[in-house]
């Protein structure tokens, strides 16, 4: 389906909007419970959940920094769910914020390190086929990216992010949030817009008619290992997150897309997800991409006045993938 180009012209830098909040995020160290550490290379690395505590908040502006400052999140409570605290996530511009700047698309290995850079930084690269449709590409002095990891990237995965982004390393900051720490669960849950960005892109619906956006998903509790942990954070979005689009044109694109939208549409959708992801061998492309959406979806047309609904919360699920 072809659609009309997305102006850009009016999109700001994502990394330049960035920086104050990564800035705060250094100067406030200590408070944050996070570390800092300038690598041989030049480049810094902050750490948010390896050797220190790190937290909540620091989840919550890692979360912000990934939207490229074009996103506000923040930590609510609902008191009519088993599991009330949940993450609300909003941006007037959900395209640029998540799909050019906090969907983890950019692939860094080298040896036995695996990455998928996620932030800003990959769109001063722009190394990944989304940006050619977005037409897409950032401007700025410094890039910052984050990375679910649990140790420091090699001097290769540095230099090769420098020589994408052209800039020297000293201009670089990666900031690593290891899926078991509260932060990194907080950051992956923060997706919940992001996921249901990327799945109305992957469904072909004309990103251009995208106006604005909010989404909200239960915290997960961190777990003592990787898979459990990935679990959950996928779980928090699958069976229990909740987004609202705001869109332009027809009533009949609306409905068919909250229609699509949810993951209890995908085959694969009814088990917590680290059963899913043990079933095929711990290959994550073989799970039907259409699973990873948030559960339940609102369309609002705002050409017509009209919205659209579909999709249902599985609370039993959350349950048993939570382990409360």
């Amino acid at each position: 389906m072809s659609h009309t180009p997305l102006d850009t012209t009016l999109w700001p830098s994502v990394n330049a909007l960035a920086v104050p909040i990564v800035q705060s995020m250094k100067d406030n160290a200590k408070a944050l419970r996070i570390g800092v550490e300038r690598l041989a290379s030049g480049a810094t690395v902050i750490d948010a959940g390896i050797k220190v505590a790190g937290g909540l908040e620091v989840g919550r502006q890692v979360a912000e920094i990934c939207m490229g400052g074009l996103g506000t999140v923040r930590l609510q409570h609902t008191p009519s769910r088993r599991w009330p605290f949940e993450i609300c996530v909003h941006s007037n511009n959900p395209v640029l914020a998540c799909l050019g700047s906090q969907y983890a698309g950019w692939s860094l290995n080298h040896g036995d390190f695996f990455a998928l850079g996620s932030g800003p930084g990959r769109a001063i690269a722009v190394k990944e086929e989304l940006y050619k449709e977005l037409g897409y590409k950032d401007q700025c002095d410094s890039a910052v990216l984050v990375l679910e990891v649990d140790k420091i990237p090699p001097v290769e995965v540095v230099e090769k992010v420098a020589r994408d982004t052209g800039l020297a390393a000293e201009k670089l900051t990666f900031i690593l949030t290891p899926t078991r720490s509260l932060a990194g669960s907080f950051q992956v849950v923060a997706r919940v817009l992001e996921v249901a960005m990327h799945k109305v892109h992957a469904l072909q619906f004309d990103l251009n008619h995208i106006v604005d956006g909010v989404a909200a998903a239960p915290f997960a509790p961190p777990a003592k290992d990787f898979v459990t942990g990935m679990g959950r954070t996928n779980d928090a979005i699958l069976y229990g997150g909740q987004v609202h689009l705001f869109v332009k044109g027809s009533d009949e694109d609306a409905k068919n897309l909250a229609e699509k939208l949810p993951a209890g549409t995908s085959p694969d959708y009814g088990k917590p997800f680290a059963e899913i992801f043990k079933a095929v061998k711990y290959d994550f492309y073989k799970i039907d991409p259409m699973l990873f959406a948030p559960a339940q979806v609102i369309v609002t047309n705002m050409d017509s006045g009209n919205t659209f609904r579909a999709g249902k919360i599985d609370e039993n699920l959350l349950d048993i993938s939570f382990g409360g």
